[in-house]
């Protein structure tokens, strides 16, 4: 149980246990500060953790991870965090790390964009050209997105018009706008863009220089965390104790305590105990939702933030099918990489469809993303049974009757996860035929299930919605209007399990008063490894025997069974 603390006992509280709340966690504490981070699930993580159905490992909100290799971006961040050495990566298949299924077409997406490129333009002879046009731009504007922090300086200032010319070209149109200028075919339209998925925004309210910056990306191939996301957090919060800081499980935070009447201050956090607990500063992980609507209240806020907040799109939910098979997946076709399948039709159209479809019909799911983490992950797989997650978005609104329900829900609500189960089932068939005979175990995640567990605003997968309104210069800060009240997530900087870490170091940056590169510069020593999913020719020695304890395990449960 927390104890009771007087306002010099910490530096930093941090409501939240994401990626972004425990990076910059990580952060403050190795700089001297002391930091507790509040967690209202019983695990941290946030979407990034890991839990069991019997005995088999799903993770909501990690299903692959982009630049993990040598010198690139994520695999620095980790280096530069003090976790690299506590992880293992799997690089999904580099031929196919992102096959796609649309309508009865298939095409598979390789781990090099020139290979993409030429595959794709030999598919479509008549595009080609544009094709190799669009994906230069697509480099050009996230190279150029991602040079903006280094230009410091008078003179390096000057300059930047020029050398971001193609960003400032493009930055304020959609997605669906830039593609149409560049691609013809319908159908190498909805391929290069079903990484949609990924922020949940169809083509006409993305924005560009988002979609290009998450293409970019991924440009080099998917890799997956062995462990899964549980993996990935054990691996931070280790860090954070190393440097002597705090994370509390089972607290949820009801209220940020706030002093001053012209002048407000956030001082400290009201549990949902009634306990109050002090600090320097707080950062909230949470949605911007919860934060300024719940954990504060409008009343303590400026009418422009107030406006803002009205004006607020959040992001899709979903629907989070988690599966255990006892089926040859690989047979049926299947491998590390994942699969995203959607109907031959627009793309705006079929979101504008998915977000106002009849649940209630018996018609399958038609989009769908679906991952299988004991083939990303080898050392998962017990000889036996695979693990799959398959997602579809939703919209909310399906859902509000629900919401004031307790932990015991009620039979209606039961039906409809049993029915929006088989919708689901129906869908998945289309692209792994046979395996519904083959269900050891399924579970079905809900909006409802994403608000318990997760607390997120309507349950939104993404934060605020990925459009124009939300990202760059309209997106939240990481300094509130509040003196000492700091945001993190995905709301402020960027979604996903990487581009939210980077926001935790960004926010840890605003309050030590330095460059987040400063936080994140590879430490020596630190060494991030990665082998490959479809090929164990070079696994070491103890991941092998990891791989034969988990199939000994299974046979010695089996054989143990059939004794009796």
């Amino acid at each position: 149980m927390p104890k009771q603390t007087t306002s010099s006992d910490y530096d930093t509280i941090i409501i939240g246990s994401g990626a972004g709340g425990l990076a910059a966690a990580i952060c403050l504490s190795r700089a001297g500060q002391k930091v507790l981070v509040l967690e209202q699930h019983d695990v941290p993580g946030g979407w990034c953790h890991s839990f069991y159905l019997n005995g088999h490992r799903f993770t909501p909100g990690v299903h692959y991870v982009g630049l993990c290799g040598e010198g690139e971006a994520t695999n620095d961040l980790y280096r530069g965090l003090g976790i690299a050495n506590d992880l293992v990566f799997f690089r999904m298949n580099p031929d196919a790390y992102e096959h796609v299924h649309i309508g009865e077409h298939r095409f598979d997406i390789p781990a090099n964009p020139e290979e993409f490129a030429a595959r794709l333009g030999e598919r479509f002879p008549k595009e080609a050209k544009r094709i190799k046009k669009y994906l230069g731009l697509i480099r050009k504007i996230s190279e150029q997105l991602y040079s903006l922090p280094y230009f410091k300086g008078f003179w390096q200032k000057l300059t930047i018009p020029y050398k971001t010319r193609h960003f400032g070209k493009y930055g304020l149109f959609s997605l669906r706008r830039v593609i149409n200028w560049h691609i013809k075919d319908p159908l190498v339209k909805n391929i290069l863009n079903i990484q949609c998925g990924d922020h949940g925004v169809q083509p006409r309210k993305a924005a560009f220089i988002l979609h290009a910056a998450l293409m970019f990306h991924y440009f080099y191939g998917g890799y997956y965390p062995m462990g899964g996301g549980g993996a990935l957090i054990k691996a931070m919060t280790n860090a954070i104790k190393r440097h002597d800081g705090d994370i509390w499980t089972s607290q949820g935070v009801r209220k940020i305590l706030i002093a001053g009447e012209e002048h407000k201050k956030a001082v400290g956090v009201e549990l949902e105990n009634g306990e109050q607990l002090y600090a320097k500063r707080i950062i909230s992980n949470a949605d911007v939702g919860i934060t300024y609507n719940q954990l504060i209240g409008r009343e303590q806020l400026s009418q422009k933030l107030q406006k803002k907040l009205e004006k607020t799109i959040y992001s899709c939910t979903s629907l989070m099918l988690f599966l255990t098979v006892d089926m040859d997946v690989r047979q049926a076709g299947m491998d590390s990489g994942n699969i995203w399948m959607m109907p031959d039709k627009d793309q705006d159209n079929y979101y504008d469809e998915a977000m106002n479809s009849d649940l209630q019909s018996d018609a399958p799911f038609e989009g769908m993303f679906i991952s299988c983490t004991t083939l990303k992950d080898p050392i998962s797989f017990d000889g036996k049974h695979h693990t799959l997650e398959v997602i579809t978005f939703i919209d909310y609104k399906c859902f509000e009757k629900y919401t004031d329900e307790d932990a015991q829900r009620s039979s209606e609500y039961i039906a409809f996860k049993d029915h929006l189960t088989k919708k689901m089932l129906g869908g998945l068939e289309k692209a792994v035929p046979g395996i519904g005979n083959h269900i050891v175990h399924q579970e079905l995640g809900t909006p409802i299930t994403n608000e318990y567990y997760i607390n997120t605003t309507e349950g939104n997968v993404y934060g605020t919605e990925k459009s124009l309104k939300h990202i760059g210069p309209f997106a939240f800060k990481a300094k509130s209007e509040i003196e000492n009240l700091y945001l993190c997530g995905a709301s402020i900087l960027s979604h996903g399990v990487a581009g939210a870490s980077h926001s935790g170091v960004a926010t840890a940056a605003e309050i030590l008063g330095c460059h987040p590169d400063e936080l994140k510069a590879p430490q020596d020593g630190q060494e991030l490894r990665i082998y490959e999913a479809e090929d164990a020719t070079n696994y070491p020695d103890w991941m092998l025997k990891k791989i034969e304890v988990k199939k000994a395990r299974l046979a010695s449960k089996e054989g143990t069974a059939t004794a009796r």
